[in-house]
């Protein structure tokens, strides 16, 4: 059996986000669709001691309707030494910010891409080997697959060879179920419920924030705050 999963990418995305990469055989990011503001997209959350505070990626605009994630460009290229600086001002003091944070900073200083869809997978991919993930990962237009929505995610789940997908929970909404068994593919979606805490700057307690904080404050422990850990141990003890 072949898990996949088709998601669009996010800028450095929450642990929920990993756990899905963690627990399927090919993550394919599905990135030549419409770009929406205000979104995951190009922006994410941080704590700090004020709460929680939004970076986000100011993106250019096109001039014409219907831009792609991949066609989407940064507009000001002085974000990336702001993101940073917000970043290390409130991480500093977290347990594992010296020993995690050269990956990261060195990402933010080096970013000459301005393609929003090359800067996220550039973090996604620093994100998953700090986590100690391994997943393949590709482009949806690596693929020869057509069609719109459902049809779509079918057609690149079949030229990917697989025979589950795996889906983010808000798609239940709008995934044809139907479609996809009709096609020999099993369809899973993510519960995103019930995480454990772990050590954070800054109470009350937030899951919904980037993935960075949970690498700052734990370190080489994070992987063990995903449900993919769980899932991997009860298998290997098995």
């Amino acid at each position: 059996m072949k898990s996949v999963a088709v998601v669009q990418s996010c800028y450095i995305p929450w642990k929920g986000y990993f756990d899905l990469i963690a627990l399927v055989d090919e993550f394919i990011l599905f990135d030549d669709r419409q770009y929406t503001k205000n979104d995951w997209r190009n922006r994410n959350r941080i704590k700090t001691a004020q709460g929680a505070q939004w970076l986000t990626i100011p993106i250019a605009q096109s001039g014409r309707h219907g831009q792609r994630i991949d066609e989407a460009e940064a507009a000001d290229p002085r974000w990336p030494a702001k993101h940073w600086r917000a970043i290390a001002q409130n991480y500093s003091r977290a347990p594992f910010f010296d020993e995690q944070a050269e990956r990261f900073e060195r990402i933010y200083a080096t970013l000459e891409d301005r393609r929003l869809a090359v800067v996220n997978r550039r973090f996604i991919g620093a994100i998953c080997e700090s986590l100690g993930i391994a997943t393949p990962i590709s482009e949806s237009t690596e693929y020869a697959a057509g069609g719109d929505r459902s049809e779509r995610v079918l057609a690149l789940c079949r030229a990917a060879g697989a025979t589950r997908y795996l889906s983010g929970p808000s798609a239940r909404s709008y995934l044809d179920v139907e479609l996809f068994r009709e096609a020999g593919i099993d369809v899973r979606f993510m519960d995103y419920g019930g995480y454990p805490v772990y050590p954070q700057l800054y109470p009350p307690f937030d899951h919904a924030v980037t993935a960075l904080d949970l690498i700052f404050n734990v370190g080489t422990d994070a992987r063990r705050y995903l449900k993919s850990h769980a899932r991997e141990a009860t298998a290997a003890a098995g």
